[in-house]
């Protein structure tokens, strides 16, 4: 999100427009903004390499939240602003991060979870005023800084988090260049030629900002000197209004948002002009079939679709036309070395699923964690995995059908049920319990808790209501169960391994795929 050379080439065009409000920051107003910030980072000592956390909702603020780091050679991390004070404290401290930006409607969350974090130095409310020395407001404290760039201007990158089996967050960090901030990483040239992007687009989106995809999305945005609207909150009527009102030509969504737009009446799905639409893509979660279908008949063959990681180990997409001819496919690989290896690393045939591995397009590691950099690679270092489980057919499309780690992925959000599991066996009235995911014609998935309780204790509504209110205490909502059943007992191995696919599969019946 490197704004300066468009401030100079289109100083008043707009480089967003807040859906809501309508408030419109010019490139040259985002470049002032994110100068002056990165003008304080330096104040605060931060130099190249050092790290920052924003926790904040969609607001006029976010971008040059994160414009200050690209241009300072820092690394920032987004954080999910669901998350609990004590979810977001650990993601401080493991990032270690010296700022927290946060805004007045997170704030006191913030306040608790800095509470806990000493190494976090300032909190920026970039959206109010401060209330002491360590809390401050972001307009008092740049107000007299300079709007020109720091003297050592150098290119930064975002460092985001991927969960884990354990359900402990890892931050993802990539080699950073020592190169001026107008340089761009050479994944985001790639995405940049894919997609279309170009001078004049005008990018409307729709999810949360500190999501890997809208942070890549309305980042190349930026760097093009294109225009983007950002919506507060998705609403499917109100994304079909706002096409047409700015004349949108590229977008990127979830699949839910797709099936909350079909489910609009026909009355109002034909109220609104799409024609302007260029290219929408969706990935971060696989589409129903008939909602692909029914998509494409509705907007034509401008739906691209993508396969990756925030790990950024392989990539994969299809056009529409490829998708129509590989019904269910995630795409052709266009980046990395993609292998199907069954459990003794051997090649599956054709057709066979298999655990996804990757020769690394994009090299990376967990951030100080060696332990888990390793655990998802091969023995020999040169292929690594999420975890995920398909197919390759004859024209080498890939089919995914399970993820071998229990990834939930509910309305395009990973959830790992580690994290719950291992919060609902502390509960003094549960025995054993088991977390995945089961299926929800509006999320794709949802999380389903499976509990075995003590003996003596009766299951039964109540118990479950209690159950969801205690994981609700400790964990941001999409993490918490949407339904709770009982077991008697749950099935475990002989070496004590919980046997969570015998449960699962009850849920999804016959399909031939556990993937929504």
């Amino acid at each position: 999100m490197y704004p300066g050379q468009h401030a100079r080439l289109r100083p008043l065009q707009p480089a967003f427009i807040m859906a809501a409000t309508g408030e419109a920051v010019t490139y040259r107003e985002l470049d002032a903004r994110s100068n002056r910030l990165a003008h304080l980072f330096r104040k605060h000592g931060l130099k190249r390499l050092d790290h920052y956390s924003i926790f904040m909702e969609n607001n006029s603020r976010y971008l040059e939240a994160c414009g200050a780091g690209e241009r300072s050679g820092l690394y920032y991390t987004c954080i999910n602003s669901f998350l609990t004070a004590g979810e977001l404290a650990y993601l401080l401290t493991n990032s270690q991060s010296k700022i927290l930006i946060t805004s007045v409607a997170k704030l006191d969350i913030a306040r608790e979870a800095i509470n806990a974090c000493p190494d976090v130095k300032l909190c920026i409310v970039a959206d109010g005023p401060g209330e002491s020395e360590r809390i401050v407001g972001l307009a008092d404290v740049t107000a007299d800084l300079p709007t020109i760039p720091v003297a050592d201007e150098c290119l930064g990158t975002s460092m985001l988090y991927s969960s884990g089996t354990t359900g402990r967050p890892k931050g993802i960090i990539r080699p950073l260049p020592e190169e001026p901030p107008k340089h761009n990483l050479p994944l985001f040239d790639f995405l940049s030629k894919l997609w279309h992007y170009r001078e004049g687009m005008v990018y409307l989106s729709p999810a949360p900002l500190y999501h890997s995809a809208p942070q890549a999305a309305v980042n190349l945005t930026i760097r093009m000197g294109g225009t983007v609207i950002i919506m507060e909150n998705f609403d499917p009527e109100r994304y079909l209004q706002l096409v047409g009102q700015w004349g949108i030509t590229h977008t990127q969504l979830v699949p839910t948002m797709f099936s909350r737009m079909l489910k609009l009446p026909e009355e109002v799905r034909g109220r609104y002009d799409l024609s302007s639409l260029e290219i929408a893509i969706h990935a971060a979660a696989p589409c129903p079939a008939l909602v692909k279908d029914d998509i494409i008949k509705w907007w034509g063959p401008i739906i691209h679709e993508y396969y990756g990681a925030t790990e950024g180990l392989g990539f994969t997409a299809c056009n529409s036309e490829e998708w129509l001819s590989h019904r269910g496919t995630v795409g052709k690989v266009l980046l990395g070395d993609l292998h199907i290896l069954d459990e003794d690393m051997k090649p599956c045939p054709t057709g066979t699923p298999g655990q996804v591995w990757f020769k690394t397009g994009s090299p990376f590691e967990y951030f100080n964690d060696p332990e888990k950099t390793k655990e998802a690679r091969s023995a020999d270092g040169s292929m690594s995995t999420v975890g995920d489980v398909g197919y390759v057919d004859d024209d080498r499309f890939l089919y995914l059908t399970d993820r071998a780690t229990f990834m939930i992925i509910s309305g395009g959000v990973n959830i790992y049920p580690q994290e719950c599991e291992n919060l609902l066996i502390t509960h003094p009235k549960v025995a054993d319990a088991a977390v995945f995911g089961v299926p929800n014609p509006d999320l794709g998935e949802e999380v389903k808790a499976v509990v075995q309780p003590m003996p003596g204790v009766v299951p039964g509504p109540g118990f479950a209501e209690e159950l969801i209110a205690f994981c609700a205490q400790s964990l941001s909502r999409q993490k918490v169960p949407r339904s709770v059943d009982f077991e008697k007992e749950l099935p475990r191995l002989p070496t004590g391994k919980l046997y969570k696919r015998l449960l699962r599969d009850r849920y999804w019946g016959n399909k031939t795929s556990r993937i929504v």
